[in-house]
């Protein structure tokens, strides 16, 4: 074919393709995806903190070698699954292809294999959600009630000495399942979970939560079926976030671990319209100390309660741990993958590199208790949120962009930039200190010794003459 032609005929296909482009239509397509794949320009920062180690979930890393251990593990919790909530694998199947079509577009850029497929994308799906559900139940103690039997289960029908499902898994194997679930790439529909719980008979009215205060005690909920996925979910994920109810069924567990993180009010801020004469990047936190600011932990555990007044900047407590770098990544990923999902968590980390430069910055507020490091050294904190928010894109005008505002505002004043600069220029050191100390004392002492030589004069000049010596005897 000639160029001529081939140019013909890529001008005709355009041309045919005009009466497909249709808004509603792309609308609704990009509203379906919400599990992506990460751009080498996100990735190539960073690989290791988007791919699984232990296990997978769904298709995007389904049989890779370093992952292919868990497929044994994975079908053994299907085969307790199904004996213990003793319905037949065809009525999960028939389930999941309900809505094989919604899950299959929630994955962006699925390969082709798994839309012909059909067969082995419904098997996948019951077959991580089974042991999803597994790992949970067991790890937190969560048992079901089914309405077909009348019976409660749980996942203790696992021997002592099981690999995954003991005591022994738990310890060793579970931390790096949950650092898995939390991957961008790696994420499974909670549309799933629902399905299978609904199909083996659970109750969509009773879940009973058993937790160990001291002494193991079971609460009822009478919630619907979503809501308890979700508190399921967070349960495992991360028990010691307060969990709280969410209208609706969400995403996946990273969407739902990311709505916990920033679940409470955010208030709305003044604007500050910047001044173009001051800085707009945020000092680091000793800074910001020495020019009067003092921190303080909020009053909740949310993102979002960052609030600067009266000299206070207060912040959420936050547990630097080997999870902190895997978790914000994926997270940042997703705000800036999902279209509507926000900017808070990227803020968020900018704000903290923003004011986090040294392990100084570190040790000042795991001081004040906003920071409690589980890491180790206050340099690799330090470290890790300074390699965070590399190539970060945030929104213009975010309520934590005001609250910088607010601070570069305070940190402008004349007073408080004598103090800065009296603090960092002679207290920085012990001997600047020392050296200020006895500049000061000298000075003191010579206007004691002026003073006095004064005083002297003055009284020597007022004194009353003295009386005529006695002539001398002849």
């Amino acid at each position: 074919m000639s160029n001529l032609s081939r140019e013909k005929s890529w001008i005709k296909e355009v041309r045919n393709s005009l009466n497909i482009v249709n808004p509603t239509t792309e609308l609704q397509k990009w509203n379906k995806n919400s599990i992506y794949r990460v751009p080498a320009c996100i990735k190539d920062l960073n690989s290791k903190a988007y791919k699984p180690q232990l296990v997978s979930f769904g298709p995007f890393h389904h049989r890779e070698p370093q992952l292919m251990p868990m497929e044994e593990h994975k079908h053994r919790a299907l085969l307790h699954f199904l004996k213990r909530t003793k319905q037949p694998l065809e009525h999960f199947v028939a389930a999941v292809e309900e809505v094989v079509v919604q899950l299959q577009e929630s994955y962006q850029n699925l390969d082709e294999r798994w839309i012909k497929d059909r067969d082995g994308f419904v098997q996948l799906m019951i077959v991580d959600g089974c042991f999803m559900l597994e790992i949970m139940c067991k790890s937190t103690n969560i048992s079901f009630h089914f309405e077909t039997t009348g019976h409660r289960s749980s996942a203790d029908d696992y021997v002592h000495n099981d690999p995954i499902f003991s005591a022994h898994g738990m310890l060793y194997t579970v931390p790096y399942i949950k650092r898995d679930m939390l991957m961008i790439e790696n994420q499974l529909p909670l549309l799933v979970l629902e399905r299978l719980i609904a199909t083996a008979g659970m109750s969509k009215k009773s879940i009973h939560l058993q937790l160990s205060i001291k002494v193991f005690f079971f609460i009822y909920f009478t919630m619907q079926t979503d809501e308890n996925i979700n508190r399921l979910v967070l349960k495992f994920l991360a028990p010691n976030l307060i969990a709280r109810p969410f209208i609706g069924l969400s995403l996946h567990p990273l969407d739902l671990y990311r709505k916990t993180l920033l679940i409470g009010p955010q208030d709305s801020l003044p604007d500050y319209k910047p001044d173009p004469n001051s800085s707009e990047i945020i000092r680091s936190a000793m800074e910001l100390y020495e020019a009067g600011i003092r921190f303080k932990q909020s009053r909740t555990t949310s993102l979002h309660d960052i609030h600067f007044k009266h000299g206070v900047l207060r912040l959420p407590v936050i547990v630097v741990d080997d999870l902190t770098e895997y978790m914000f990544l994926n997270l940042m990923a997703f705000e800036r993958l999902h279209v509507g999902a926000g900017n808070d968590v990227t803020s968020y980390v900018f704000f903290m590199d923003n004011i986090i430069d040294s392990a100084k910055d570190v040790s000042l507020l795991t001081t004040k208790g906003i920071i409690q490091n589980a890491v180790g050294s206050d340099k690799a904190v330090a470290k890790l949120f300074n390699s965070l928010s590399k190539d970060v894109v945030l929104e213009p005008d975010s309520n934590l962009d005001k609250v910088q505002r607010m601070v570069n505002v305070y940190c402008q004043k004349q007073w408080n930039m004598w103090r800065a600069n009296l603090l960092h220029t002679y207290f920085r050191s012990p001997w600047a200190f020392l050296s200020l100390a006895a500049a000061i004392f000298l000075l003191v002492m010579t206007v004691m010794q002026t003073v006095y030589t004064v005083l002297q004069y003055y009284e020597g000049n007022s004194s009353p003459s003295a009386p005529p010596a006695a002539p001398s005897p002849q």
